[in-house]
């Protein structure tokens, strides 16, 4: 009876799946996490500690921790990492000077062993601003192609209008899906 309970959860999507929004400072992780939910713009202030929701896609649950990304708060991410199956890492697609910075923890991030099964979704916000790096360019600062330990996918958008968040969800919902 506990086997066919496990199946029919499985099949109806009532597992929920742990993902955490990491990024730096003034990335715009708080605003795509309320976008996520709302699917409106909300007025949010820097993150201290971290925002926990639960978002439902087409009957998949996802629990989203968005994290603090202010310098003294970037030690403890690993404490958010445990049983963690998609990684979103935020970009503000206007600050080149951090993107070096924005590397250096992703890269740290994945060799933690919490995140070894854990896949990758980059979101280059801010593309509405002038100026802004193309999801291609963060890509290659970010040296995503060097990763071949976790699937891992570029999603170009705006937090504030809610470009690209749905395919981000629908990239998200397919990885856990096909897990």
């Amino acid at each position: 009876m506990g086997f066919l309970l496990t199946k029919m959860l499985a099949v109806f999507g009532d597992k929920e799946h742990k993902v955490i929004i990491v990024g730096l400072d003034n990335a715009g992780k708080t605003t795509i996490l309320y976008q996520f939910l709302t699917k409106e713009a909300v007025h949010t202030s820097p993150t201290i500690g971290s925002n926990v929701e639960e978002i439902i896609v087409r009957k998949t649950h996802f629990l989203v921790w968005d994290i603090g990304g202010q310098d003294s708060l970037r030690a403890s991410w690993n404490s958010y990492f445990g049983k963690t199956e998609i990684v979103i890492v935020v970009v503000d697609s206007t600050d080149r000077e951090r993107l070096t910075l924005t590397k250096e923890e992703l890269h740290l991030m994945l060799a933690h062993e919490d995140l070894q099964r854990a896949a990758v979704l980059v979101l280059a916000n801010k593309q509405d601003m002038q100026g802004s790096m193309t999801a291609k360019e963060i890509s290659q600062c970010l040296t995503l192609d060097s990763i071949t330990t976790h699937s891992w996918h570029v999603q170009a958008c705006c937090a504030l209008t809610g470009e690209g968040l749905p395919a981000s969800l629908d990239w998200m919902r397919s990885r856990v899906v096909a897990n």
